[in-house]
């Protein structure tokens, strides 16, 4: 029997990037998954974790979403013949009744939809997307006492094992 090498298949995140301040900043109302229109160079600069989603909102216009604000830099090496945008508007593939629902929604007072994350399903780059609200000052401390609290739980057990 042949020996296979390098061909481990261990634990690996499918997430390429998160949008920590989004989970924070909002609550969450509904999420939806979309596909992404994107280049050669920016597949390639995924697969090395090249991007950035702070800042990052979803526009409705024309039946089309269109993501804007994400960073994703370019690697030196990927694309010599092509000038690169690193924050070009990327278009994000939903179905119809999809982009008409958030649509509908953003037109509402205090909503919006943001980006949560980047991820791979596949071969596919992915992009889940939440619409959401605006948590007020008072929601923004409850949510960072919860959080001291856990990691308090999570330290005393630990140390009572």
């Amino acid at each position: 029997m042949a020996n296979k090498k390098g061909k481990s298949k261990g634990p690996s995140s499918n997430v390429i990037a998160q949008n920590k301040k989004a989970r924070f900043e909002y609550h969450i109302q509904e999420t939806f998954e979309a596909g992404l229109s994107l280049s050669g160079w920016e597949v390639k600069s995924l697969r090395a974790g090249k991007a950035q989603l702070t800042d990052t909102y979803i526009l409705v216009k024309n039946g089309e979403a269109w993501l804007l604000g994400s960073h994703i830099t370019p690697l030196s090496t990927a694309s010599t013949h092509e000038l690169a945008d690193p924050t070009r508007t990327r278009k994000l593939l939903l179905h119809r009744k999809e982009i008409a629902k958030i649509f509908s929604r953003t037109q509402d007072k205090g909503h919006t939809c943001v980006p949560l994350k980047l991820y791979w399903k596949n071969n596919l780059v992915k992009c889940e997307l939440a619409l959401v609200t605006g948590k007020k000052l008072h929601d923004k401390r409850a949510t960072e006492k919860e959080r001291d609290w856990n990691r308090q739980k999570a330290r005393i057990m630990r140390e009572n094992k």
